[in-house]
């Protein structure tokens, strides 16, 4: 038996670390934990890809095992050495270490094929001529059985000489693939003899022409594990189905190694796409400015954008590890981001948007004043000099000719204290001819050096500043959430959803001396601003680029608060308002998109015939191009009530899933997928315990209605039932709940996130959100 033992025995529990620590417990792989990350070569990392390489490291860690670095290369099609450098780069940053352990599935080419030909020797696989079409029809469906390939018997000596066909290039692609020959009557229809190889004549980024054919997933992966040794496969959960194929190809290739592969939900997060092909698409368009730009998820986005790797680990350690689908609340994380950066980020002044003060009864000289770079509460020295003059800055919003009751900063007459420096009172408003507010003639008081008067006076605002002539030129870029919408993934178009107002670059900012050599990816606050970073791309001295990290408050809550006290009228306007907006962007998407390819007159009439039904034009071009998705479509619509809403879960939802597999490989029919949409239409169960659903009817088919009673997965509605839960979880927290209360409101997203947890997400999120204000705020 293995002496090997978590390195901390409070490390938080998740069925992954109970699995693994039963299997050091009992000796099996001898006592060891090796595990892997193995990404696929065709995009950029991002904070999805952040919690699986978390979890995968971190379980190697702290058993005292290995993870292994394999790149998933083997479609050459899209993969890139691009992509390859960039992923090796973050996972180096997000502070993970592969050793001498960085593997290829392109390097396993070889004894791949030598494994493929050992099958075809026993009869285990065969060279297969139907077409694609051929080949989901002759699968069959939940109900019936599938139709054995014509070409399933073919002899032995026949196989292994159309293989090596394939392999020496005497094919075109399609007419040829290897299947393995397992049953095609089986249940889980993923066994219905699945590809193995295909034919792909294309220019591989690292082994050139040497390949014409190429293993699919399901070969590759199973028996890279296994040339590897590692124990424990640890991947997110729609690869459940994929388990089965799993087993038998380490089964039947009769490799010495066995590993298991286990499924936990993958992440998702409010307010943001992780779809590979969504994000190339963002970059393709020049919706962004390249991956690593501040608003993608990816993790050389947030690396720019001033994240730092412990807070982006902490934050995976907060959403803990399960096998049910829920979605984050993006607040989450812009917590752990603040949480770290209030340890790390000194604190410096800049004005962002300058409005120019000049104390009149202030001498022709600059005095220095001293100022600590941290707050009383964070264990840290250090302060500086800075520059204080006749002339300065101010914040042009610090500033009020006619303020309404309870604004406590700068107007006529009115004293203010500048932070480590004078009171100020303003004595003169300067407009030019346009009426704009141009400079302010203020006076300040000598005896109130520091910020104190002697006679005990106090003043109710305190703003900041910087010296005119001392402070340096600035830009200042504040970037906000990318999309508008919860769940941008909904509806016919995500980009319909993305935010106009996502960047906003101030040109003029003005910030102090010490600022002049900031390090590129050296991160402050700025008092009263929020936490900001030096662009590591575009700041250098001389020429200075700050990027917004985050907020210091959590400014979406604060703007909900704000809207609470509207009238409805006000509420209604903003909402016509934002619809107009949304569907002005959607014309303007459709204006710059390029012309879509050109349709048959058969193919224009199924388009038109589909738009005319309800549904939104590129989801009728995708029934209108694509027999099969149209043949599961007509399926389910013939038993389904809002054929909208079924065609975007069979667009956005169930083909996002299926990677490899044909829909011909469902272990159920096209109607039990209408039923699930309907449950979730209805209301009955939410749209992420829809997804969890789905997940199992991947796996193993079933009716939708009897997974959600045996799993309980009923949504959650009633406002006295999640009441006593909001309870619960806010008597469990004491130190947070007065944290928010002491103005951490940026911790209202991690009571959501521990409710929707508690609820396995189950629990309506609009009632949730409700009830945690009343509590909270009341």
């Amino acid at each position: 038996m293995s002496e090997n033992k978590p390195q901390s025995e409070n490390k938080p529990q998740n069925f992954v670390r109970t699995i693994v620590q039963a299997d050091v417990d009992a000796g099996n792989y001898g006592g060891k934990v090796h595990t892997r990350f193995p990404p696929e070569p065709n995009g950029y990392l991002h904070i999805g890809h952040a919690k699986s390489i978390w979890l995968n490291f971190g379980i190697a860690a702290d058993f005292g095992g290995l993870c292994n670095l394999r790149f998933d290369d083997t479609n050459p099609e899209t993969e890139d050495m691009e992509y390859v450098g960039s992923i090796q780069q973050d996972l180096r940053w997000l502070g993970y270490d592969w050793e001498d352990r960085l593997f290829h599935a392109s390097d396993y080419f070889e004894r791949l094929y030598d494994l493929a030909v050992h099958l075809i020797r026993r009869g285990k696989a065969y060279v297969c001529s139907l077409s694609e079409d051929e080949i989901r029809e002759y699968r069959g469906t939940i109900t019936e059985a599938g139709r054995n390939s014509p070409y399933r018997d073919r002899s032995v000596e026949e196989n292994l000489d159309l293989f090596e066909r394939m392999k020496n290039g005497e094919f075109d692609e399609g007419e040829h693939v290897l299947r393995a020959k397992i049953d095609m009557a089986a249940t889980n229809m993923k066994m219905r003899d699945p590809l193995l190889y295909r034919i792909r004549k294309k220019e591989h980024y690292r082994r050139g022409n040497d390949w014409c054919i190429y293993p699919f997933y399901d070969f590759t992966h199973c028996l890279s594990d296994s040339f590897e040794g590692i124990t424990h496969s640890i991947c997110t959960l729609e690869f459940e189905v994929n388990r089965a194929l799993y087993d038998w190809v380490v089964a039947e290739t009769e490799v010495p190694h066995v590993p298991h592969q286990y499924e936990f939900a993958r992440l998702n997060l409010s307010y943001t796409v992780t779809s590979k092909r969504k994000l190339l698409q963002l970059v393709e368009e020049k919706k962004v400015n390249g991956w690593d730009d501040p608003r993608m998820p990816t993790v050389s986005g947030m690396r720019r954008r001033g994240y730092t790797p412990e807070a982006i680990r902490a934050f995976c350690e907060l959403t803990g590890v399960s096998k049910t689908h829920n979605v984050i609340d993006v607040a989450l994380l812009e917590y752990a981001v603040r949480d770290d950066l209030n340890h790390k980020a000194p604190r410096v002044l800049a004005v962002l948007r300058p409005l120019k003060v000049v104390i009149e009864n202030y001498p022709e000289e600059v005095e220095e004043l001293d100022a600590d770079y941290w707050p009383r509460d964070v264990p840290r020295e250090g302060s500086r000099k800075i520059p204080f003059s006749r002339e300065i800055y101010i914040e042009r919003e610090d500033f009020m000719e006619d303020p309404p009751k309870g604004y406590h900063r700068l107007a006529p007459g009115r004293e203010v204290r500048l932070r480590y420096a004078y009171f100020m009172t303003c004595r003169e408003v300067v407009k030019n001819d346009d009426g704009e507010i141009v400079e302010l003639r203020c006076t300040y008081d000598p005896e109130t050096r520091g910020g104190n008067a002697p006679d005990g006076r106090k003043v109710q605002g305190t703003i900041h500043w910087v010296s005119a002539a001392e402070s340096l030129p600035a830009e200042v870029r504040l970037y906000d959430r990318l999309f508008l919408s919860e769940n941008p993934n909904e509806g016919d178009d995500f980009r319909v959803h993305l935010n106009p107002n996502s960047l906003e670059v101030l040109a003029d900012a003005r910030v102090e001396p010490s600022l002049a050599e900031s390090e590129p990816g050296a991160p402050f606050q700025f008092e009263r601003q929020g936490y900001f970073v030096a662009d590591a791309k575009r700041s250098k001295p001389g020429a200075l680029v700050f990027n917004r990290t985050v907020t210091l408050r959590d400014a979406w809550v604060k703007q909900a608060q704000k809207e609470k006290g509207e009238d409805a009228a006000a509420k209604a306007a903003e909402r016509a308002a934002e619809r107009e907006a949304k569907k002005a962007r959607q014309r303007e998407l459709s204006a710059a998109e390029p012309a879509a390819p050109a349709l048959s007159a058969e193919q224009e009439e199924t388009l038109r015939a589909y738009m005319d039904r309800g549904l939104g034009e590129q989801d009728a071009r995708l029934f209108a191009t694509n027999a099969g998705v149209a043949a599961f479509f007509d399926e389910a619509a013939a038993s389904a009530g809002d054929l909208r809403s079924l065609a975007n879960w069979v667009a956005n939802e169930l083909l996002g899933l299926l990677k490899e597999r044909s829909l011909t490989d469902l272990p159920f029919q096209a109607p039990a997928f209408a039923d699930l949409v309907a449950l979730v239409d209805s209301g009955k169960i939410t749209a992420a315990a829809g997804k969890q659903v789905m997940n199992e009817m991947l796996a193993e088919g079933g009716v939708p209605a009897e997974i959600v009673a045996a799993r309980g997965l009923e949504q959650i509605g009633s406002t006295d039932e999640l009441a006593g839960i909001v309870d619960g979880v806010l008597a469990d927290e004491p130190d947070n709940v007065a944290a928010y209360k002491g103005g951490k409101v940026q911790l209202f997203g991690f009571f959501v996130g521990k409710v929707m947890r508690a609820t396995q997400g189950r629990a309506d999120a609009k009632t949730v959100q409700k009830l945690l204000r009343e509590r909270l705020d009341g």
